[in-house]
């Protein structure tokens, strides 16, 4: 028996190190270019609210195949100067994926952890990396609390203090980043909280490290712009809905982004939050249909019309554009990021 998190970390490293989850899902920066291009224009002009510091740490969480990387660098090299002062740092374990992020990257330089990451002033960028860290789930039975644990492949409850204290730290507490004042009083027998240990940590961290050295923060996920109960764990196995308990390791475990709790967490470090704003409005307002437009311009009709029906994908509130989130954490020295002003 193993608490949730801890099957969901072992479960997402054995998929991670041995698929290409490209074939089960596919991301913003698969999509269309523009995706990653936006991003990379985001960061000059954050860069350059910045004052500009050389050298800048340029790092992506969860960067994939490399393409967000390699598109976002495609549009930093349109600032002046900005290229040049640019580190790159990409955040993964895989060494499958980084193999494959190396032939689009060049020269980046890889962590297992934001720990390594060196010092200094930092744009963080991130799509679709929190989603995938472990959660934990925390049923109201009454006025008492249980958690849910992994036994031969069933979800079983433990009263909170006994399974749970072999294996770490447990209990309402925990509930305090992720619930409002209404939410801990709702009554209800059965109801489940989510709270993302792992995601709050870096989250956390980030801010912190943008209070001392500078810089912002950008993560683009999906899930609920406000806090609310309910079991968001999901699977996808071959590019199917999955039990998330079967076959762990043959499938992409994740669970929706509680972006109110990330926003208390960056806060209480010190940083300037906005958002969570929904994606198709964020990434509007960066000129997602303007690029779009341009590009498709000077494309055959298929093509153009491909990138067309793409930037729908990524913007219209019943596909991607509402269900998916930014929030930007920043130094509080720096004026309203793009996308927000």
């Amino acid at each position: 028996m193993e608490r949730l998190d801890l099957f969901m970390a072992r479960a997402n490293a054995a998929y991670y190190a041995t698929h290409d989850p490209f074939a089960d899902f596919t991301t913003a920066p698969e999509i269309t270019q523009v995706f990653g291009e936006l991003l990379g224009a985001w960061a000059a002009v954050q860069w350059q609210a910045m004052g500009q510091p050389d050298p800048v740490v340029l790092v992506e969480a969860g960067p994939g195949r490399g393409t967000l990387m390699a598109d976002a660098l495609r549009a930093a090299a349109l600032m002046p100067g900005f290229r040049a002062a640019l580190q790159v740092h990409l955040i993964e374990t895989s060494p499958r994926l980084r193999i494959i992020q190396a032939a689009a990257v060049p020269g980046a330089v890889w962590h297992d952890t934001l720990d390594s990451v060196p010092a200094g002033p930092i744009l963080l960028l991130a799509n679709e990396f929190l989603d995938a860290l472990p959660i934990r789930q925390f049923v109201q039975r009454g006025d008492a609390w249980t958690e849910r644990h992994v036994q031969d492949g069933t979800l079983v409850e433990l009263p909170l203090g006994e399974g749970s204290s072999r294996v770490g730290t447990a209990g309402p507490e925990s509930l305090h980043l992720t619930l409002s004042h209404e939410q801990k009083k709702e009554p209800g027998d059965g109801l489940v909280f989510e709270v993302n240990e792992a995601a709050l940590a870096f989250v956390g961290a980030v801010a912190q490290r943008i209070c001392v050295h500078g810089g912002a923060a950008l993560f683009v996920d999906y899930g609920p712009a406000r806090s609310a109960p309910g079991d968001s764990l999901q699977a996808l196995r071959h590019g199917k809905p999955a039990s998330p308990l079967d076959a762990p390791g043959e499938a992409d475990l994740t669970a929706h982004v509680d972006f109110e709790a990330l926003a208390v967490t960056a806060r209480a470090a010190g940083a300037a939050v906005y958002g969570p704003r929904a994606q198709g409005l964020f990434l509007a307002g960066l000129g997602l249909f303007q690029r779009t437009g341009r590009l498709a311009e000077r494309q055959p009709a298929a093509k153009a019309a491909a990138l067309i029906q793409a930037a729908q994908r990524l913007a219209e509130p019943d596909r991607m554009g509402r269900l998916f989130q930014a929030l930007v954490i920043q130094h509080r020295s720096l004026p309203p990021p793009p996308g927000y002003a």
